[in-house]
């Protein structure tokens, strides 16, 4: 039992708290004796001294087994069934690319038309699920489409067979249904990942997209040899459901509302996040700030950015079989095998980069916006490169190599460009990813009708390396641009806090709201994540004034008046009276004059 317990806490310290050592968290860049401020300290992080917060009632299913995965904290749990979700999605999107092969060759008809017909769909809702993801729960949101689309990916089969129009409803529904993903993504994020762990968590969310595919080309090669070309459709539709029914058993909207998260987790997540999660008004059409968005050079970044991911993304998605089929006469089964390796190795640099980037920036050894622009340059820089080799290979082994290194180097710019919304407006992430994705979803309309252009009449490999030539070329401007003007700092119009600063103040002649200069207060003071110490109307108390000074004798003062109350008192330099009244010209309190009190005793009457 106590090498269980050992193996047990050696497991919560990788998968539970990243940097978890010594029984505490040291996370959020902070010490573990920072107490209160900062992290959690060393006499916080027992269980015993962390005060038991508020939770949800247990439901019924949770009463017999915990919404939980052993040894793994809540936040990366979400993360996990996040990246499988994505494996469902764009497993089913490879579905089509592979059957289309056998169908072509079976019916001997062109099914063309239906590889962009899926992001005609993906295209509409990109913009509107960024405000379903601040208006609605996005965990319910992410889960809802990814299950829809399995539901509607079980349909397809039967779509086909009654026509070419049927399937393509069908493909435009799934567009339609899985263009909220992406923004629902950034808007669980909001909630669940610390600033100084985003791209750790979002990049193994994301890995899932790269991951699906690794695994969506064998799996489905062997399926249409051994089942037919329908297995696949009906294999993932199947797994997208039983996904969905696990999704919305075990994640929640944000930590706050999980039944079984522990206090210590629920105390790091909160109290990094801060008052970046506080939005006393949603974003809605009217009050997004829409100007800010087009007139921003780094709002510009990530939608070039995304765009030019998307084309060469989809471009191996839809049309790696059949480059590869036109090419080198490869047959579907090993063109399915060797066609997943490079989708293998991006699938674990995408998270290992996120794991680099977290650590350069709380290392301090890069700055947020130093970390982004590496990454991303890079990666493009690099997949680009490989690309004019695939263009120009002569035999099949020079281009799987190239292609396999080509993407493996773009899964770091997923660290890059792919969170960069979170750095810069995270109240409007998800509309940004919504926005940004949206414009990297025209790339995946555009890039069938281009390469169909090419290849249509002329399958050849003269025609094909015009198509990785024309990627290469979209990758390199990507880098250009996003290398001068992309930033990883919160924008002064995305400042949500900021705002709180701006108040109407009916006393704005005589009080003030001022920035305290720590941290310290009652309360209702804190620290954003740009560094702007925020007050929440809390009112500086103005200096009180100066008490007055003891009376100066004669011999100290030479003639200045012993009366500090004394109105008109003045010498050779000034009024010395900090109480003078100029509409009272008499003494605020009169030299006694009666004798009873007052005088030499002869003076008095008994």
């Amino acid at each position: 039992m106590s090498g269980f317990g050992s193996l047990k806490s050696k497991a919560s310290g990788t998968f539970g708290g990243w940097n978890a050592g010594g029984g505490g968290y040291k996370e959020f860049g902070a010490s573990k004796d920072e107490g209160d401020d900062g992290a959690i300290d060393d006499g916080a992080s027992t269980p015993d001294s962390v005060p038991e917060p508020d939770r949800p009632p247990l439901r019924h299913i949770d009463k017999y087994i915990k919404p939980e995965f052993p040894c793994i904290s809540k936040r990366v749990t979400v993360a996990i069934l996040t990246c499988v979700g994505f494996m469902v999605m764009f497993g089913m999107r490879c579905n089509m690319g592979l059957a289309k092969l056998r169908l072509e060759k079976e019916r001997n008809e062109t099914l063309s038309s239906v590889d962009a017909s899926i992001f005609w769909g993906y295209l509409i809702t990109q913009v509107p699920g960024g405000f379903l993801a601040t208006k609605y729960p996005a965990n319910k949101l992410f889960g809802g489409a990814i299950g829809t689309s399995s539901f509607l990916n079980l349909l397809v089969p039967g779509a086909l067979n009654l026509g070419k129009g049927a399937l393509i409803v069908v493909r435009v529904l799934q567009g339609l249904v899985e263009g909220v993903t992406y923004p629902a993504c950034h808007g669980i994020w909001r909630y669940w990942a610390p600033p100084l762990e985003r791209s750790r968590l979002a990049t193994l969310a994301f890995c899932g997209c790269y991951a699906g595919v690794m695994l969506a080309m064998p799996l489905c090669g062997e399926l249409i040899k051994r089942i037919g070309w329908e297995a696949p459709f009906y294999f993932y539709g199947a797994m997208g459901v039983t996904w969905y029914l696990l999704w919305i058993w075990m994640v929640f909207e944000k930590p706050s509302k999980h039944p079984t998260i522990e206090a210590k987790e629920l105390r790091y997540i909160e109290s990094s996040l801060g008052g970046s999660v506080q939005s006393h008004t949603l974003p809605t059409i009217a009050n997004t700030p829409w100007k800010a968005f087009f007139t921003s050079l780094p709002v510009w970044s990530i939608f070039i950015a995304n765009f030019c991911r998307s084309w060469n993304f989809y471009l191996l998605v839809l049309f790696q079989a059949s480059y590869i089929n036109d090419v080198y006469g490869i047959d579907i089964e090993e063109n399915a095998i060797l066609g997943a390796l490079p989708h293998l190795l991006m699938t674990i640099i995408v998270p290992s980069g996120g794991i680099l980037a977290d650590y350069l920036r709380t290392q301090g050894i890069m700055t947020t916006t130093q970390v982004r622009k590496v990454f991303n340059c890079g990666g493009f820089g690099m997949e680009a490169t490989f690309f004019l080799v695939v263009a120009f290979s002569k035999s099949y082994t020079q281009a799987i190599t190239a292609l396999t290194f080509g993407v493996a180097f773009s899964g770091f710019a997923i660290s890059g460009f792919n969170v960069n919304h979170l750095d810069i407006a995270p109240k409007y992430a998800s509309i940004l990813m919504g926005m940004s994705n949206g414009i990297g979803t025209i790339a995946g309309c555009i890039v069938p009708i281009a390469v169909h252009a090419f290849t249509d009449e002329n399958p050849s490999a003269e025609n094909w390396k015009k198509v990785f030539t024309l990627g290469a070329t979209v990758h390199f401007l990507g880098v250009i641009f996003y290398g001068l003007f992309a930033s990883g700092e919160l924008q002064d119009w995305a400042d949500t806090l900021a705002e709180e600063e701006k108040q109407w103040n009916p006393m704005d002649e005589t009080v003030y709201i001022k920035k305290s200069p720590t941290a310290q207060s009652n309360g209702l003071i804190q620290t954003s994540l740009s560094g702007k110490t925020i007050t929440y109307g809390s009112v500086e108390q103005p200096t009180p004034p100066p008490r007055p000074q003891p009376p100066a004798t004669a011999a100290q003062g030479g003639g200045v008046s012993v009366n500090p109350f004394a109105t008109g008192t003045s010498t050779g330099t000034g009024n010395t009276n900090p109480f003078n009244n100029p509409f009272r010209q008499e003494p605020v309190q009169p030299p006694a004059q009666d004798s009873y009190l007052h005088g030499t005793i002869e003076d008095r009457n008994y």
